[in-house]
């Protein structure tokens, strides 16, 4: 077998019986890297550090790692000024957090035989919105409802990073103002 010595040096071809000898010296393990070379290589570890180090490396990306949620908004097709002003705010809010947003127009008794409100409706709002997000999917009608998915400009991961950074700054000041009082 190919053998590589614990600082990553090769050994060179050796013997199964010398290479476990090798590993008793070091008080290392010996662990199979390459099963399928020819000839199969061998690196001499301390097998529970490199599991240890390991699940540390997966553990941070996956807290590194952002999940993608798709939030939903419901409007009317008679939908009131203020009413529509309110859900845009929080489609803005879900944009600027990175989520995507997946708005349902529900309709309503005779509201169904007049999609194009619920049509209008909605790219009324993908025009207001269209600085932060995008049309992912163009509005369809669905039964009684009418659907579209907007996803955001930015990634989830930005979106979080630009979040701390404002929450540290924020941190900062109240800091620096309770500093300024106590003076």
């Amino acid at each position: 077998m190919r053998l590589v010595g614990p600082s990553g040096e090769q050994v060179g071809i050796v013997p199964l019986a010398k290479a476990l000898e090798l590993a008793q010296e070091y008080d290392l393990d010996l662990v199979e890297v390459a099963a399928n070379a020819r000839p199969p290589v061998c690196k001499l570890m301390d097998y529970g550090k490199f599991k240890y180090e390991s699940a540390m490396k997966a553990r941070e990306a996956r807290k590194n790692q952002a999940h993608t949620v798709i939030k939903e908004m419901k409007l009317r097709p008679k939908i009131d000024p203020h009413d529509y002003d309110t859900k845009k705010g929080h489609v803005v809010r879900f944009l600027k957090q990175g989520d995507k947003v997946k708005i349902t127009i529900m309709f309503r008794g005779r509201e169904q035989s007049r999609p194009e409100l619920g049509y209008r409706l909605l790219t009324r709002l993908a025009e207001d919105v269209q600085d932060l997000g995008f049309v992912e999917s163009s509005p369809k009608q669905d039964g009684r409802n009418m659907i579209m998915v907007l996803g955001p400009h930015k990634k989830k991961t930005e979106a979080m990073a630009e979040a701390r950074e404002a929450q540290a700054a924020r941190k900062a000041e109240r800091l620096e103002q309770q500093g300024r009082t106590a003076s």
